[in-house]
């Protein structure tokens, strides 16, 4: 008889071939990240050097810590910083709790019917190219024919040029994002709550508690873990706000309180050139939501058991 303490190990090799539809499954999503994500990681170097076009990053002159010095004394730096937090941290508090409260009320819909339509109408904002989301802004607020101003106009009122006053750029960014996300979002907590044990809910009414009483001692619950892990995750992304939709969205009249980081690197390293400079500025933004995205999970895994890793 053998003995399965001194029983010989399949072979690394034996393991992949008995998990090789596994492996193909996952070959696809491996290649990806290996060609858009580990490669490009070579151009880091930049950051620590002088590069310009027609040379390579190898043989451009060594600069050190020169373009980061000369971002952090820019006259930009401040108000750079505090635009990407705000709108990060408006972003948060708007767009993250929406999707659980739509997921939550939808889940208590009796009508199956009702449920599917509420869903799909949600879901269609998502599909939206962020160009088409931007245009029907500028269509419904545009201060000349606008259906908002013309409502204004009508009333006894001022039109109101809102892409070109800086008070009103925020509001429309978190609006419309929330506007085309929430539904989309909403899907994972959705299956999250789908997969709720249903005795859990009739112990609740069985002890005589009420819908609202349910939601929070059971359907929240269930959702808790979903919510800290996504929550992790836009924590760690704080410093990454898109610079498609502000730049389609601000005007030199808004830059007081549009301009972010990404938007920054945006003109000076693609519309100017100044590749290295960029780079390095694009390198900080990464090294600060790596910082945030450890820091948060490990207080989320010493508090509350629920981590990423």
């Amino acid at each position: 008889m053998n003995n399965p303490l001194t029983a010989r190990r399949p072979s690394v090799w034996r393991k992949c071939l008995q998990a090789k539809y596994l492996i193909l499954l996952m070959l696809p999503g491996l290649i990806y990240y290996l060609v858009f994500h580990y490669a490009p990681m070579y151009g880091v170097l930049m950051a620590f050097k002088n590069y310009k076009g027609g040379t390579t990053i190898w043989n451009a002159p060594w600069v050190g810590l020169k373009w980061f010095q000369e971002f952090f004394e820019s006259y930009y730096f401040g108000r750079l910083l505090s635009n990407t937090l705000i709108i990060s941290l408006l972003n948060l508090v708007f767009s993250f709790p929406i999707p659980i409260l739509f997921a939550l009320a939808l889940h208590e819909m009796r009508s199956r019917s009702f449920k599917r339509v509420v869903q799909t109408v949600s879901y269609l904002p998502h599909f939206i190219s962020v160009v088409v989301i931007v245009g029907m802004l500028k269509a419904m607020l545009s201060p000349t024919d606008g259906v908002i101003n013309n409502l204004i106009r009508a009333s006894g009122g001022n039109a109101i040029n809102f892409f070109g006053t800086a008070d009103y750029f925020r509001p429309l960014y978190i609006g419309s994002d929330v506007w085309q996300s929430f539904g989309w979002n909403s899907i994972i907590y959705l299956a999250a709550l789908t997969s709720a044990d249903p005795a859990l809910y009739e112990a609740a009414r069985i002890d005589g508690a009420n819908r609202w009483q349910q939601i929070v001692h059971v359907s929240i619950p269930c959702i808790l873990p979903t919510i800290i892990i996504l929550l992790i995750m836009q924590l760690g992304r704080t410093m990454s706000v898109g610079y498609e939709k502000i730049i389609l969205m601000y005007e030199p009249a808004t830059y007081e309180v549009a301009d972010v980081i990404s938007t920054y690197v945006y003109r000076r390293g693609i519309l100017k050139g100044q590749f290295s400079f960029s780079t390095a500025v694009g390198l900080f933004n990464s090294v600060i939501n790596l910082v945030l995205l450890v820091a948060v999970n490990a207080l989320s895994r010493r508090v509350s058991d629920v981590s990423m890793w």
